[in-house]
């Protein structure tokens, strides 16, 4: 009898297996499978974006630790700064072919906290800001070209901090002076995207040109100039009272 019993409950505990290993399959891979299937399926260049964000965050908080003038009203205004010109970029005026738009003045933000603040600080918020832009839809070529279209030409940006703790009229010249420093990174990374792409007709509308440089300049000078136009206006109405409240102590 326990022998029969014996086998009837290993025949039964078999089909329980059975049934439980169909089940399985039918829900399909385990949540951790699915998990690691994502991760491999994100593309490389987001990996880059991650960890050029994580280095950023590692150097920020090096910074905030070893010196005083970093400090929470900085890297609030940072934030805002940051959050601000993101969203506006993402309100596009006139879009070009192959990237770059004219926004809303999306790059004064950042341009105003660089006043506020100063190069370096206005720089590292640039840096952020241009990795948030990558990931919003960017793409790149070889690592020379991201780093000049996503890293410096926004950090350049910062560069107007040259008016930091000037007078008002510096500001109107600062304004162009970063703009200039991202249109040359820009210019210079477009070159890049020529030279990789062996592209052969370099149009642009009923333009067309011999010299990979001349190209570039036009092409980024097209949503350049108008953008770096709108910024200048916007900051003559509404830089004095923003450029109060960040000053503040």
């Amino acid at each position: 009898m326990f022998p029969f019993l014996s086998a009837a409950f290993a025949e039964e505990a078999a089909q329980t297996a059975e049934e439980a290993a169909e089940a399985a399959a039918k829900a399909g891979p385990a949540w951790t499978e699915e998990l690691v299937s994502k991760f491999g399926e994100t593309p490389v260049g987001n990996w880059v974006a991650l960890g050029t964000l994580i280095i950023l965050g590692i150097i920020l908080l090096t910074v905030t630790r070893s010196s005083k003038k970093w400090n929470a009203k900085m890297i609030a205004f940072g934030s805002l700064a940051i959050s601000l010109s993101f969203v506006l970029s993402c309100i596009r005026l006139f879009r070009m072919p192959t990237g770059g738009s004219v926004t809303p003045g999306s790059m004064l933000p950042l341009m105003l906290f660089s006043v506020s603040f100063g190069v370096v600080p206005g720089m590292m918020a640039g840096l952020v800001y241009g990795v948030l832009q990558y990931m919003q839809g960017g793409w790149w070529l070889n690592v020379w070209q991201f780093i000049l279209d996503y890293l410096l030409a926004f950090a350049a940006i910062g560069l107007a901090g040259i008016a930091h703790k000037k007078k008002e009229g510096w500001l109107y010249l600062a304004i162009p002076v970063a703009a200039l420093g991202r249109a040359v990174c820009a210019t210079l990374a477009g070159m890049m995207w020529v030279a990789d792409t062996a592209v052969e007709d370099l149009v642009i509308g009923a333009m067309h040109f011999n010299s990979p440089l001349l190209y570039s300049i036009v092409y980024n000078g097209a949503y350049l100039l108008p953008d770096t136009a709108i910024c200048l206006l916007l900051a003559f109405l509404t830089a004095r009272p923003l450029l109060k409240i960040m000053n503040a102590k």
